[in-house]
């Protein structure tokens, strides 16, 4: 009589789902849950110190050299010949933490000129050229 019988003059079936053994199961679930929680949460109360740190961010300066189309050299907007170049150059890369080169040269320069400076910044161990350029409009 659970779900119909088999006589042929009672054409209804009874579809209802019985509720009773899904609540219990989730109330046994239930109070499983509640009673093994505690026993696996297994806390030992510390007293931690607090500690502020804020990140020690001290970015490298950069270094802005420049060529124009003459091939004239210009260190942070300063004209400097080849000597005073390398100097600054072997000076820079003795700064800690290191700077970077931004290099800007002009469109018209001849490529060895660029090349030059490269040189002379990757020989005095300065790791980190950038190249400056214009993007296209």
């Amino acid at each position: 009589m659970a779900f119909g019988s088999l006589d042929e003059d009672d054409d209804k079936v009874m579809s209802e789902i019985n509720m009773t053994p899904l609540v219990d199961v989730m109330l046994v679930l239930l109070i499983i849950f509640i009673i093994t929680i505690p026993v696996i949460h297994h806390a030992v109360k510390i007293n931690l110190p607090h500690a502020t740190s804020r990140p020690n961010d001290t970015k490298p300066r950069n270094v802005n050299v420049s060529i124009d189309a003459q091939g004239r050299v210009y260190w942070n907007q300063q004209q400097v010949d080849d000597a005073t170049l390398d100097r600054r150059i072997a000076e820079a890369s003795q700064l800690r933490p290191q700077p970077e080169l931004h290099l800007r040269a002009d469109r018209d320069v001849r490529y060895e000129r660029v090349a030059r400076v490269m040189d002379a910044a990757q020989h005095a161990g300065l790791d980190r050229i950038g190249f400056i350029t214009e993007p296209k409009h």
